[in-house]
């Protein structure tokens, strides 16, 4: 008989039991809700999540019971990811910016039997208590219940809870395909849907993030991931931290510019992630407060696209490298990763600052493609745009009670882009397919006149959107915040698109606003938009 390699099933509890066995002493620095900061260890998070796993047990859940949380970025959460999917059951993390009636549509389809809250949720989960039909356990993530208990009777203090179980407790082991997490999509058009995570998806995709082509954590780091833990498993970074046994840094409720600012320079954090809006008000931060921002070395920007002008800022004000990274959550969410190859050292540095302002190349386990609109392949030319498809490793097989013939195209999953792709693999989104603008027959990309929009010195905030028009089918409009203090005209604006693209791209009119509408997840609703102002060319 042939010799051959040990194995063993690839579970997110082995992520736990290493970084507890060769970096107990590492800290892990948390924010509380009511403020203050707690400083642990991975080998504290282990032990902890070693309890809460079987105290679930003691509870009666059975296996791939879900457990849902309402959090913020803390320690507490921390544990809870590691000791609900350790101990063989699904974390259920969910966005508290979702709307009442999607919250309860949500647990009821997830059917979670146990809820973990932070105190800023009380209120929220006390309205629609009685409409959760699953429900059987509620915890209070604090030491203790106090007023919770008026509001949500039989709530259950987390540290209560976890004082009950053993530290020493041995994780199960089952088959890798096992459910460990679930995450729910935005919902923008109709219910939300579940997107499950297995564990040797959720290994492999650490796996991903690890390798230094991607974002490459490692044990020398010390990372602030202000991407929220609700947010499709804060990118992944928990995971992979524990794997390298890096230092990390929870921002708790606190992701304003002062306080994510005053995290960076008392601890040092030389990593960051977040999406393009919180770094807005970091940069204003950093520069209103004086801070050189010194420790920090670079930011994962994902979630939309990251503005060239905001890129430029990092690198040239702070010496920050600007990694752009695009992904989804039915995609775990890692698709592409911004890093040159070593054959872009020869290009000049204007050359190579363009490169990076793209979404990059996809890491191992992701295979990307585009498609016609009859699902033919085209050309990876860099200039062919199509709709863009994916599959790989990490990548969702089917949605949460759904089938892949449901939710697959010809084995790939949709992704709802319009994208390139060149020779190496570096993909750059032009649109969302439903938000490009086609006039005269000739695609506009929102993205590329946003990009250069949200530069503007007078504007805060902005997003561009088709308007009907009698001649050319659609125009764009651009949709902008004024700046604080700053009354530019429609002129001053426009001028911003001077020489940097075709004349005919250039927006038709500027509409001024008060603010842009969001969705949970802080992507600009431009549907709504569109509702708004869909016929103002035609008056």
């Amino acid at each position: 008989m042939l010799g051959q390699m040990m194995t063993a099933p690839l579970l997110i509890s082995s992520l736990i039991e290493h970084a507890q066995r060769f970096h107990a002493q590492t800290d892990v620095i948390s924010v509380n809700t009511h403020g203050g900061e707690e400083h642990i260890s991975w080998g504290t998070v282990g032990r902890n999540a070693r309890a809460l796993a079987s105290v679930l047990d003691r509870l009666g859940l059975g296996r791939q019971a879900r457990c849902a949380t309402i959090a913020w970025n803390n320690r507490r959460h921390l544990e809870i990811y590691f000791g609900v999917s350790g101990g063989g059951f699904v974390c259920h993390t969910i966005n508290p910016r979702l709307f009442a009636q999607q919250l309860i549509y949500i647990i009821n389809h997830a059917e979670d039997e146990v809820l973990f809250i932070d105190a800023t949720f009380v209120p929220l989960v006390a309205a629609i208590r009685d409409k959760l039909t699953t429900l059987k356990h509620i915890v209070l993530m604090e030491p203790e219940v106090g007023e919770a208990a008026e509001a949500l009777p039989g709530i259950i203090a987390y540290d209560d809870l976890l004082a009950q179980g053993d530290p020493e407790y041995a994780w199960p082991q089952f088959d890798e395909l096992t459910a460990s997490s679930l995450c729910y999509t935005s919902g923008t058009t109709g219910n939300p849907k579940g997107v499950l995570f297995s564990h040797r998806s959720t290994v492999l995709h650490s796996f991903a993030s690890n390798l230094a082509d991607s974002i490459g954590f490692s044990a020398m780091d010390v990372v602030l991931p202000v991407v929220p833990m609700f947010h499709v498993n804060a990118w992944g970074s928990p995971y992979a931290c524990a794997m390298v046994g890096a230092r990390m840094v929870l921002p708790g409720p606190g992701l304003d510019g002062p306080s994510l600012v005053g995290l960076i320079d008392r601890h040092r954090v030389n990593t960051a992630l977040g999406v393009p809006t919180i770094w807005l008000g970091l940069l204003g931060e950093a520069e209103k407060a004086g801070s050189k921002l010194e420790s920090l070395q670079k930011t994962v920007v994902g979630g939309s696209a990251c503005p060239p002008s905001m890129i430029e800022a990092f690198r040239d004000r702070y010496g920050v490298e600007t990694i752009h990274a695009w992904g989804m959550t039915e995609m775990s969410p890692i698709g592409s990763v911004n890093q040159p190859l070593a054959k872009h050292l020869d290009l000049e540095l204007d050359a190579l600052h363009r490169l990076r302002e793209n979404q990059g190349r996809p890491p191992w386990g992701v295979e990307l493609a585009i498609v016609d609109d009859q699902g033919a392949r085209l050309p990876h030319d860099g200039k062919t745009q199509g709709e863009l498809v994916v599959r790989g490793h990490f990548i969702l097989n089917a949605y949460f009670r759904a089938t892949p013939e449901e939710t697959l195209q010809n084995g790939w999953f949709n992704t709802g882009d319009v994208a390139t792709l060149d020779s190496d693999g570096f993909l750059s989104i032009k649109d969302r397919s439903k938000d490009i603008i086609k006039s005269g027959g000739e695609w506009i990309s929102s993205v590329e006149l946003e990009n250069i929009a949200i530069a503007h010195p007078l504007l805060a905030d902005a997003a561009v959107i088709g308007a009907r028009h009698e001649k050319w089918d659609e125009r764009p409009v651009l949709v902008a915040v004024k700046a604080e203090g700053e009354d530019p005209d429609i002129g001053d604006v426009l001028s911003i698109f001077e020489g940097k693209i075709a004349r005919w791209q250039v927006p038709d009119t500027v509409v001024f606003t008060d603010a842009l509408p969001r969705n949970a997840t802080g992507k600009v609703l431009k549907r709504d938009l569109r509702d708004k102002f869909r016929n103002i060319l035609l008056n």
